[in-house]
């Protein structure tokens, strides 16, 4: 299945910006990015690719669970969702505003 430069832009939904992912940037060279449930790590790797215009290395991905949350009697939990580490090839960076 071909998957065409739309579909990719959507794959990635956000960066994450945490202590960690703000270290792992500055030292490694490593970006976090909350990430399309369905998408594997060549999607991955393309997207990030073509909206940044870099060369990726490697892509570290991982299942997040909702944490159970409690209003007053009721209990809800929150969506799970994915998590990429994308480490980039040496000679490329990401500018935004958690790095």
């Amino acid at each position: 299945m071909s998957i065409n430069q739309y579909n990719l832009a959507g794959i990635i939904a956000a960066p994450v910006v945490s202590e960690k992912s703000t270290i792992a940037a500055e030292n490694n060279k490593t970006f976090v990015f909350k990430v399309n449930s369905t998408a594997n790590k060549a999607n991955i790797k393309n997207s990030v690719e073509l909206m940044f215009g870099v060369k990726v290395d490697t892509v570290h991905v991982l299942n997040v669970k909702g944490k159970i949350k409690k209003s007053g009697r009721t209990i809800g939990k929150r969506s799970d969702w994915k998590k990429a580490y994308v480490k980039l090839k040496a000679g490329f960076d990401i500018e935004y505003v958690g790095s």
